[in-house]
């Protein structure tokens, strides 16, 4: 199973539109076959910033594998799956709402000006 992934093995990407497949490199695929070792799905947070600058240059150079057949005729390899999810921002998240001592440190910091 190393030698066919090896040799034409893909990565799943797994995102919020479905999952993708993307197809390394040779010198990708033997990075990704490393670090896949222990695990075959790992959380994009977890990855190295490295890792994640590599899976996020795989995903934008939009190499993409196409997987055509469901029924397991065609399919490629998968070395590994990556979950990866678009970071929660601050702009969406609900506001935060002052704690009760937050407020009173406010009104004392108030008084003082």
């Amino acid at each position: 199973m190393w030698i066919e992934k090896l040799a034409a093995g893909v990565v799943q990407v797994q995102t919020p539109i479905g999952p993708r497949y993307v197809s390394p490199s040779f010198l990708q695929r033997v990075y990704l076959l490393w670090m896949f070792r222990n695990f075959p799905i790992l959380p994009h947070a977890v990855l190295s910033r490295t890792q994640q600058r590599m899976i996020d240059r795989m995903c934008s150079e939009q190499n993409f594998a196409w997987m055509p057949y469901a029924d397991g005729t065609y399919e490629a390899p998968i070395i590994g799956t990556i979950e990866h999810r678009p970071p929660v921002g601050a702009d969406q998240l609900p506001p935060r709402r002052p704690t009760s001592s937050e407020g009173a440190l406010a009104a004392e910091a108030r008084q003082r000006s």
